[in-house]
């Protein structure tokens, strides 16, 4: 179990230290939180600059609501301490 939460925590924490990616968590669990991700998923399916695996990476990150809102919820903590 201490495993699992470790490994949670170095995630939060590399999104955290990626502006790019940071900024992609925010957006994703707004649209999470706002309802609109069916949108995002639609725009997703049709992208076709983005190779498949990346495609199903982002489908499964967008689909995980809980973890979208524990990384908004990091983020905001820890915000003050970055």
């Amino acid at each position: 179990m201490l495993g699992l939460w470790l490994k949670d925590m170095e995630s939060l924490e590399a999104i955290c230290q990626d502006g790019d990616a940071k900024q992609i968590f925010l957006r994703m669990a707004a649209m999470s939180r706002d309802g609109n991700m069916g949108n995002f998923l639609s725009e997703l399916a049709r992208d076709q600059d983005l190779d498949d695996e990346t495609k199903g990476t982002l489908k499964e990150l967008a689909e995980d609501n809980a973890f979208l809102l524990a990384v908004e919820d990091y983020l905001s903590r820890t915000e003050v301490l970055h």
